[in-house]
């Protein structure tokens, strides 16, 4: 391997014992530039592509109490073609970023504290939080599109050397919320934002050649809270879930997250470039969902994947210390109990069915996008440590049978959100790998490990070397080669 640290960011950082500054969510402050990075196993020959990983990174001592999610963004990939890789990692330059660093102190409160506590305005859903870019990562007409959970500027950057390439030019006033998705077949990029002004969400389109074609309103009752879309081959979900911010305490500026079971959901059911007046509504049980996998079209219905939460409200975490106890539950996946659920929207009788997948607690999953939009047989889910944000393990679900196999890390070792790699040529759904960055906390380490994809139960086929411990985080993707040519 041969590495080199291109540049320092300086931190006045002080670990108070906060359970998300230290351990595995230990931030980075070194941009490193490493090529021939060593492998304890072949790194396989018959993929090509890279590997993207956005982390939450603070920098400067928060303004109250910090969560996780105000870090910070910042993108760790690695490239692999005939057999060799390469790593690179760069905080991504944000309008924030640049002002604090200027400042030499964070001006913006996170989320869990008052907007008022901020020393400058800010953006997205709220108004108030900083744009850390630092939730989602997805790859779109050759460029690396950095978003925020909470709708902000889509920043861009080269996939391959991370050099910064502004602001997408297409981006709407109201920014856009993190998990756009982009469609293998036309080269289109999906996307949706929310706010606090009416019509609440929208939607839009943008072209291959990186031009908005389609942009929309999805008008919703009030102000929500909506993470992630879906779509399949000629229509786009969206979501208006009961959980979002308490309407009395909004009106005085506190954001709240609150439950209304009795509201139930809602799916928005609208054809790729369709309009306002052809949005099909769809009642279901109540839930909070994070992640959407694949949907499908079948007959008269449309399949739609995810983790259904059991309880999206759940109660401060026990055991922990008192003043992070409610964020360390809402961080939690035992808490919240989510569980991978399938939705069947009739749209000849307006009717929906759901059911459970699998019992187990999981989330942050990944199948081939190569079939994304048609009906699929597998489906590859994280698990996670009880009380924590961390991944421990990977599950691989087989529809047609009904089995699974698992895969678990070794003690103390954490994972990266999958993404599935396929073999160059194949043409089977689970033809390829899985692929991770992993958080050895025991050994201050980090690999990129490869899972055969049909074989997760056998483990890391290869472990590639990083040139340091990278922090956790939430969102990667995988892109082959194909996908990062800018037409």
């Amino acid at each position: 391997m041969q590495a080199k640290i291109v540049n320092h960011v300086e931190s006045n950082l002080e670990n108070d014992g906060h359970p998300y500054v230290g351990g595995a969510w230990t931030p980075n402050f070194d941009e490193y530039d490493a090529t021939d990075l060593e492998s304890d196993g072949e790194i396989p020959k018959d993929i090509s592509g890279v590997y993207v990983r956005n982390t939450e990174n603070p920098i400067h001592k928060p303004i109250g109490v910090y969560h996780p999610f105000d870090g910070d963004g910042m993108l760790h990939t690695i490239h692999i073609e005939n057999g060799k890789a390469n790593y690179r990692n760069r905080f991504v330059k944000t309008k924030g970023f640049l002002a604090e660093q200027e400042a030499g102190e964070s001006l913006w409160a996170g989320l869990i504290e008052h907007p008022s506590h901020s020393k400058r305005p800010g953006w997205g859903a709220q108004g108030s939080l900083k744009d850390s870019s630092s939730t989602d990562v997805i790859i779109h007409a050759g460029n690396i599109v950095s978003t925020f959970y909470q709708c902000g500027e889509p920043y861009l950057l080269d996939p391959l050397t991370l050099e910064e390439k502004g602001i997408a030019d297409w981006g709407p006033d109201e920014g856009i919320s993190a998990h756009p998705k982009v469609d293998l077949k036309t080269g289109e990029m999906l996307f949706f934002n929310y706010s606090k002004k009416a019509p609440y969400m929208h939607y839009g389109i943008v072209g291959p050649d990186n031009v908005l074609k389609h942009y929309v309103p999805i008008p919703l009752p009030g102000p929500r809270l909506p993470h992630d879309m879906a779509f399949t081959e000629n229509y786009t979900i969206f979501c208006d879930l009961p959980l979002f911010w308490d309407p009395e305490l909004l009106d005085r500026g506190h954001h709240a997250a609150r439950f209304y079971p009795e509201l139930g959901t809602r799916f928005a059911i609208i054809p790729r470039y369709g309009n306002e007046e052809d949005i099909r509504w769809f009642k279901a049980d109540p839930t909070y969902v994070l992640h959407w996998m694949n949907a499908y079209e079948e007959g008269d219905e449309i399949i739609l994947e995810g983790y259904f939460q059991e309880d999206p409200q759940p109660k401060p975490l026990e055991g922990a210390p008192p003043q992070w106890a409610q964020m360390m539950a809402y961080l939690d996946q035992h808490s919240m109990k989510p569980k991978l659920h399938r939705w069947r929207f009739n749209l000849k009788t307006g009717e929906t069915q759901e059911e459970h997948l699998d019992d187990r607690i999981l989330e942050f999953g990944c199948f081939n996008r190569n079939f994304q939009g048609k009906k699929t047989r597998y489906l590859y889910s994280a698990t996670s440590v009880p009380g924590w944000f961390l991944f421990d393990g990977l599950v691989k679900h087989d529809f047609e049978t009904g089995k699974s196999t698992r895969f678990d890390l070794p003690k103390d070792e954490f994972a990266s959100e999958p993404a599935f790699v396929p073999r160059i040529g194949s043409t089977e759904e689970d033809d390829g790998y899985l692929i991770s960055f992993t958080i050895d906390v025991a050994n201050n380490r980090s690999d990129c490990i490869l899972v055969d994809a049909r074989d997760i139960a056998a483990g890391p086929v290869c472990r590639i070397a990083l040139p340091h411990r990278i922090s956790s985080g939430t969102h990667a993707i995988w892109a082959d080669g194909s996908e990062l040519e800018q037409d």
